[in-house]
């Protein structure tokens, strides 16, 4: 049985200062009796000698310091891992929030998994249809990518998350595929909003939904995004699924990180956060990806809102060196009312290379890529140039180019929040639009492509104007 304590010295915010302990470890679980029989459950932050440092996942809120009763548990803070997660909801924490009952586990794991060590990985190489052309087309996803999307506050990125866990989807036969999503300080709103896509699209039977709210405590929003992680690695690497996490919003994750940090009294770095924030985003962010000899993999969006629609706050600015390319929301096609506001031009995806091609998406796809990427940002160009000097001075050639840019945010770009474009119709639309210019001006494709697809590309355009 355990040690009971009544030694609580003093509280700061979530946080218990508990003396005279003995054996306690870092990371370990703990159970705070409050007079009235209420319970709670904590975690040991840090211990010196016989001090140790408690955060409370409820919060401290009516804690009676001489009378509450502290018992250190001698185990980290677990979930109970089996295929019945899939079609549930749970809070931050792993606890039921459906009204379900609780999981049978076929085991435990605890909730702080290492990231997978760089020798054992896999290098991603496999394409995941999202059913978004500006994502599959032009920043395309890999099977085992971490590829992150950063958004600004009120743009649509709850309503994109949404769409990418509904449609997203492995290429290929006999191929099992599951959504972990994690949603971490969000409203009550944006929570139904979640779960009530899930259910009427009929997502919900291939997912995990782990939901951490605005008012909940802190303290859970950081263990939200571990625990989406415990659930996905079972399902990914014992079960042999390919899993797609989505993380929303990492933002609130790293506030309330901030938040704990500054509760402990620790130095700050960068705009107040903690100096360690790289590490423990990494901490997260490493456990995506492919292991050797297993057959599972897993894929890791997360979403988070710059504040002040800052690229070089540190929140993206951290995120940008661990992951590999980012998808841009723009505020300028949001107020066009283009959705989603997938801004190409800065966007990026280091592994498209990777993931595209023949016997992957198609032989047509890395030319067209490229041809489409050179005339969007020169339509952009010609565009800003008639701003300065007036439609009327840019050449014919420019004219067209400037065409280009407006059709391409509106039928490329552009889709229906619940359209669900094949990577075939992705790629053949590039080239209905490709149709715009002259063969002699499409230079980055190359010949043997352009007499297999381009007349075609034309053929459709005619059909469609």
């Amino acid at each position: 049985m355990q040690k009971e304590y009544r030694t609580i010295a003093s509280i700061v915010g979530p946080l218990l200062f508990v003396e005279g302990v003995e054996g306690v470890k870092y990371g370990e679980l703990v159970g705070v009796e409050l007079p009235s029989g209420e319970k709670r459950r904590g975690q040991v932050l840090e211990v010196e000698r016989d001090k140790a440092l408690v955060q409370v996942f409820e919060g401290t809120t009516g804690i009676d310091i001489p009378e509450t009763k502290i018992r250190f548990l001698a185990k980290g803070l677990e979930l109970p891992l089996s295929m019945d997660l899939l079609g549930r909801v749970f809070s931050g924490l792993g606890e039921p929030k459906d009204g379900g009952p609780r999981i049978l586990p076929e085991r435990w794991a605890d909730i702080n998994g290492a990231p997978i060590n760089p020798y054992a990985r896999n290098y991603p190489n496999e394409f995941i249809q999202t059913g978004i052309s500006a994502i599959d087309g032009l920043n395309t996803l890999v099977r085992g990518q971490k590829l992150p999307i950063f958004s600004g506050s009120g743009l649509p990125h709850n309503r994109l998350a949404a769409q990418i866990g509904r449609q997203a989807e492995v290429l290929g036969t006999g191929e099992t595929f599951a959504v972990v999503f994690a949603a971490m300080g969000i409203t009550f709103e944006e929570a139904q909003f979640f779960i009530e896509d899930f259910r009427r699209t009929g997502a919900i039977e291939r997912a995990v939904l782990f939901i951490n709210l605005a008012h909940e405590p802190t303290i859970e929003r950081i263990a939200t995004p571990r625990v989406a992680f415990t659930a996905a690695e079972y399902l990914a690497f014992a079960k042999g699924m390919h899993v797609l996490v989505i993380a929303t919003d990492m933002t609130n994750y790293c506030e309330a990180l901030r938040e704990v940090a500054a509760a402990r009294r620790e130095i700050p770095g960068r705009r107040g956060y903690p100096g360690y924030l790289y590490t423990d985003l990494a901490s997260i962010y490493e456990r995506a990806g492919r292991l050797k000899g297993k057959k599972g993999s897993i894929t890791f969006i997360p979403i988070l809102t710059m504040p002040e629609d800052d690229k070089t706050h540190p929140i993206p600015d951290l995120t940008g060196y661990i992951t590999e390319g980012q998808i841009i929301l723009s505020r300028v096609l949001h107020r066009k009312k283009i959705y989603p506001p997938v801004d190409v031009l800065p966007s990026l995806s280091r592994l498209k290379d990777k993931g595209i091609g023949e016997g992957k998406t198609r032989d047509d796809h890395a030319d067209l890529f490229n041809q489409l990427f050179a005339a969007y940002a020169r339509g952009k160009e010609a565009q800003e140039l008639a701003v300065i000097l007036g439609e009327g001075a840019l050449s014919e050639m420019d004219r067209i180019y400037f065409r280009f840019a407006e059709v391409f945010e509106r039928r490329y770009v552009s889709q229906e929040e619940f359209e669900n474009r094949s990577i075939e119709k992705t790629l053949d639309l590039g080239w209905e639009l490709l149709a715009l210019f002259p063969r002699s001006e499409l230079k980055r494709v190359r010949e043997v492509i352009l007499d297999k697809y381009f007349e075609n590309g034309v053929r459709k355009s005619k059909e469609t104007a």
